[in-house]
Formats: C-alpha cells, sequence, structure tokens
C-alpha cells in the first residue's frame, strides 16, 4: 500500500550505539533523562518583590490549524500574543497530516513574536514566571531517538485512513476488553489505532521499532522532548488528559496499561512518562525563554474545561473549533458511558487526585466554515457566515451534515460521508450558510442529549469557548436548539488560560482554586432560547432523517463490520427510530 511523502526520513546509523539496545522488560518502553528539574514556588521576579499583579504565564495553544503564544497576566487576562497558521496535507481523501518540523518551527516562531512584543511594553523576563502546553489531542507523532528527526508526518486526530486497521483490531482476541480498560472504542480517532497504521505502512518506522528507538508521542510531548533538549537531554513525558486518549493509558490507574499495550502490539515502543498536568517538567533549553519552567501540560479540551473554570461535578462546557467538543465533569471517579460518549481525563493537578470528565466529540465544525470558504467559495471570510446566516429565519428546509470524516459522538459511524439534503430552486448560500452552523448546534444537542442520560443530572447553563462562538448567529441557535441557557465569557481564549493556570499553580502564581474566582467573569454574552419546544423537536427530527439517510455510504460489507465493532457503544439512534417506524 503506498502512503503519503513523509518528512525527512534520513536515519543516522552511526548513533545506534547509544539508544539501539533492544528492551526485554515487561513494563512500559519509556525514556527520560535521569536529571530534572524540581518545581520551585516562586521565581525571582517575586522572591526580589515584585507584587503578585505583575507576574505572568505564558501558554503554548498548538492547535489543528495554527499555533498561538499568549502571555497572561495573574488576572487571566492576556498581554502579549502571537499566532500562526501552519500547512494542512490531504495526500488522499480522508488522509490529513502535519509536517511535525514545521509545527515545532510554528512555536519557535510564536514564541519569539510575543515574547518581543511582551519586552517592547517595557516588561522583564523574570517576570514570566512559566509556560504551560495545551494541545490538538489524539494527533500521532513518532520520531527516531538517535536523531530526533520524525520518521513520518504526524497523523492528525481527524485522519480516516486506519478504517481496514480499526476492523483488524476489532477482530482480535480481547478486544471486547478495551473499552472497559481506557473509556474508548476502538475507532479511527485515537492514537494507538494510528501509531499501529505506521507500524504497518512505514518502514522507517517499522525498523527504528524493531532497533527499540522509536519515540511516540502526542504533540505535548513531541513540543516537550524538543524544547527542553531533544537529543541532548531532551525530557519524554505527556500528562494523563493526552495519555487518556492514546487508547493505551489505564483508565484508573493513569498508567501505561501493558494489556492495552500487548493489544496493538506496541510492546517497543518508547513511550513518553505520564506525570500530573500541573508540575515543572524540565526548562526551556534554547531561544528567548531559556531557563523558563515548563509547568503545565493539557489537552486541549480539558484545558478549556480548566480555562472555564468547570471544576465542579455537573459543570461543562463546548469548544467550538475545528471540531467540536462537549466536556462534562463527574468528579474523582470515571464513568463509563452507555449512550456514546468518552470516558476521559478532565486533569489531574500535582498530587491531588484526578478529575474525570464525559466527553462527546465532534470531528467538523469549524472546518465546515473553512470548507465553504475554501472548497465551495461560497464565502471569501469565514466571518461572513454569521452575516449570511442571520439574513434568512431558517435553513429553507435545508440540513446538513457534515460527516466529512463520519460521525463521532453519540454516533460512531465511519460509514457516513457529507450529505446535503432538502435542497430545492429557492436555496440560496444563507440557506446552506445557516444549514453548515445549525449543523453544529445540532451534533452538540445529540451528544448534550447522551450526556443528560449517562449523567442523570441535565445541564442548566453551557459555557462555550473556541472561534466559532465569535458568531452570535450560531449561539442563538445553539441556545434554541438545546433550550439551555448559553454563556460566553468576554475573553475568548480560555484554552490558552487553562495551560497557563496549570503552569501557574505549579510554579506557586496561584495556590488554590478560589483565587481564579474573579477570572473572565465580567461581560459575558449570554443567549437565551427564544423558539418554543415543539419548534425546536421538528427541527432535530429532521437532523436525525439527515443523519438516517446519511448512513451505510461504504460497501455493504464494510458497513457491517463497522457496525458489528460498536456493540460496546450506542448505535445510531436515528437508525434505530427508522426500526420502529
Amino acid at each position: 500500500m503506498s502512503v503519503s511523502p513523509a518528512v525527512n526520513l534520513s536515519r543516522n546509523s552511526s548513533l545506534r550505539s547509544e539508544f539501539g539496545e533492544r528492551r526485554t522488560s515487561s513494563t512500559p518502553n519509556t525514556r527520560r533523562p535521569s536529571l530534572r528539574s524540581t518545581p520551585s514556588r516562586r521565581n525571582s521576579a517575586m522572591l526580589e518583590g515584585d507584587s503578585p499583579e505583575e507576574v505572568f504565564v505564558g501558554a503554548i495553544d498548538q492547535g489543528t490549524t495554527s499555533t498561538r503564544f499568549i502571555i497572561f497576566d495573574r488576572n487571566g487576562q492576556p498581554q502579549a500574543q502571537h499566532q500562526v497558521e501552519f500547512e494542512q496535507i490531504y495526500p488522499k481523501p480522508g488522509w490529513i497530516e502535519h509536517d511535525p518540523e514545521e509545527i515545532r518551527s510554528s512555536v519557535s516562531t510564536v514564541l519569539s513574536k510575543a515574547t518581543k512584543n511582551f519586552l517592547d511594553q517595557g516588561r522583564r523576563m523574570r517576570q514570566l514566571q512559566a509556560v504551560g502546553i495545551t494541545n490538538q489531542r489524539e494527533t500521532t507523532v513518532v520520531w527516531d531517538a538517535e536523531t530526533g528527526r520524525p520518521l513520518y508526518n504526524a497523523i492528525v486526530w481527524a485522519d480516516t485512513r486506519t478504517t481496514e486497521t480499526v476492523q483488524q483490531l476489532k477482530r482480535r482476541p480481547g478486544s471486547d476488553k478495551i473499552f472497559e480498560l481506557c473509556g474508548l472504542p476502538i475507532t479511527t480517532y485515537f492514537s494507538a489505532v494510528k501509531l499501529r497504521w505506521i507500524l504497518d505502512h512505514v518502514e522507517d518506522a517499522r525498523e527504528a521499532y524493531n532497533e527499540g528507538a522509536l519515540m511516540f508521542g502526542t504533540i505535548d510531548s513531541w513540543l516537550i522532548w524538543n524544547f527542553t533538549g531533544g537529543i541532548n537531554g531532551g525530557i519524554h513525558v505527556t500528562d494523563p488528559t493526552n495519555a487518556s486518549r492514546t487508547m493505551l493509558m489505564n483508565i484508573r490507574t493513569l498508567q501505561w496499561d501493558q494489556e492495552l499495550i500487548d493489544f496493538f502490539d506496541l510492546g517497543k515502543v518508547i513511550l513518553p512518562e505520564i506525570l500530573s498536568s500541573s508540575e515543572v517538567y524540565g526548562k526551556m533549553s534554547t531561544g528567548p525563554l531559556a531557563g523558563i519552567p515548563i509547568s503545565g501540560c493539557l489537552g486541549d479540551q480539558s484545558s478549556a474545561l480548566v480555562g472555564q473554570q468547570a471544576f465542579n461535578p455537573g459543570d461543562a462546557k463546548n469548544t467550538y473549533g475545528t471540531g467540536c467538543f462537549l466536556l462534562y465533569n463527574t468528579g474523582e471517579t470515571p464513568v463509563l458511558s452507555k449512550n456514546g460518549l468518552l470516558t476521559t481525563v478532565g486533569y489531574k493537578f500535582g498530587d491531588k487526585k484526578p478529575v474525570y470528565a464525559l466527553e462527546g466529540s465532534i470531528a467538523v465544525a469549524g472546518s465546515s466554515i473553512k470548507w465553504l470558504r475554501d472548497g465551495l467559495g461560497l464565502i471569501k471570510e469565514s466571518s461572513e457566515i454569521s452575516d449570511l446566516a442571520a439574513s434568512v429565519e431558517d435553513a429553507g428546509g435545508v440540513i446538513f451534515v457534515p460527516a466529512f470524516s463520519g460521525l463521532f459522538a453519540p454516533y460512531w459511524r465511519d460509514d457516513v460521508r457529507g450529505t446535503m439534503l432538502g435542497i430545492t430552486h429557492y436555496t440560496t448560500k444563507a440557506h446552506i450558510c445557516r444549514a453548515t452552523l445549525e449543523a453544529i448546534c445540532f451534533q452538540a444537542k445529540a451528544i448534550l442529549d447522551a450526556m443528560n442520560k449517562d449523567s442523570g443530572t441535565p445541564l442548566k447553563v453551557l459555557k462555550v469557548d473556541g472561534g466559532v462562538t465569535n458568531s452570535d448567529t450560531c449561539m442563538q441557535i445553539q441556545s434554541d436548539t438545546i433550550g439551555l441557557r448559553v454563556e460566553r465569557p468576554a475573553m475568548r481564549e480560555t484554552t490558552a488560560l487553562g495551560a497557563a493556570i496549570a503552569a501557574g499553580f505549579a510554579v506557586g502564581v496561584w495556590s488554590d482554586f478560589s483565587e481564579l474566582s474573579s477570572i473572565n467573569q465580567e461581560g459575558k454574552d449570554i443567549f437565551e432560547p427564544a423558539i418554543e419546544e415543539s419548534v425546536r423537536d421538528e427541527r432535530f427530527g429532521l437532523w436525525e432523517r439527515a443523519v438516517r439517510q446519511s448512513c451505510g455510504w461504504l460497501k455493504r460489507d464494510e458497513v457491517e463490520e463497522l457496525k458489528d465493532g460498536v456493540e460496546q457503544m450506542t448505535l445510531v439512534q436515528a437508525e434505530e427510530k427508522a426500526e420502529n417506524a
């Protein structure tokens, strides 16, 4: 099977002697230097008498389409920032890749630019206490332990090339135990499946694996390893929020699980050590931030949960970015969903107990707007969609199911493809724009309905963040669709704020959640439902019909295999209704 061109695959075999030993231990394979920074409560800025208001924390926010670095003050307000986009690589339909070296370079760029902005304001570097990292989750990177060079492009979380791999894994003995161990179904979404595909199809990666030199990590691990020294002593670590998305971590012990590793046949992979979300992992080794501790690490959706201060069981947030992710705080005990949701780690600060969450993930949200702009040319700027959607009362009967990568929670259907129904001569681009926003909101409602069933405690308020929330039209549609109050904070960078909070807690900028109570609370926008329940139910009923019509696009034998593999999750609710009709 042919694969897409990867990043530079050259490898230096002369260095194999240092790292090439075979590992025979039955414990998960991890590597990091023996020397590591220890946490410090405050750095020189506070020790020399500066007031708490004069200290700052930085956050690297490495997302699916862009990278940014934001420096926050102690009150959670951004004081300096810079953002760059990077290339999206689409070698084949359903394949999505990133160049790991370009991602690393993009981080270096935003660190340099934002820091210059910070210093131009008359600030001093010693006032910057720490840096946190938040990142796109599940996206899989493999690199050579000796050369530090990636062995393949990063396979992005929304990539669906692994459909055949998923089918093969579901037929393996023990596949029925996986959900109980890690809280996740076997789908194209998660890292272990992508890693298995790489080892099956990329010769250089397979060679490094056989020689004990294949390092694996999600984006957080790749960045921390590089910015703490790389091949010259880089720290190979991750946190539970990222590790919980690999399918290799036990959801209860928060450690790599040998049974899971053996199931995916990944025994020789060099895994990062799992540490807490808030502690000093090491220090920046080069660049303008050299010597500053990296002390926070959260997967992007968990970071938004922290940034929204959803610290109590029953709190929930929804982030509308490239995809859409609704997290519901379930407290200190993991809840295994019976309604198509994922069990994940919300956060773990230091030696405190972990906090878990139920999650509903939508593969396509903001990326559907980008498709209208770049793919169809219906709009020139993404911001145009809000005014166009608001120019019509409804979508004119058009329902858009943006299943470019199948449907994630609560449906978990790999056989669905993007479908637009109800188009007539009356349909205009305004109707299509509105249908696109409605599709995002309908998917969120489907997740919320499942979440209410699992939790037993229906939500009363939905906290929102992410780029799509800039659209007042979309947020009003969301409130109308779910019949709940929607709260949008004035400062929308809650994902980056969460990473800054985690980093700040590790070095003593904050010591208790109560100190955060005033952060980002003023100037909220409130959206209340403005339609009748009967109208809401009718519109959502059309959405469910459209989902049903979209299912089964793949060949029949592929569809049956996919259906057989989702017994551990809930089948499509729309399909069940069709069978009963």
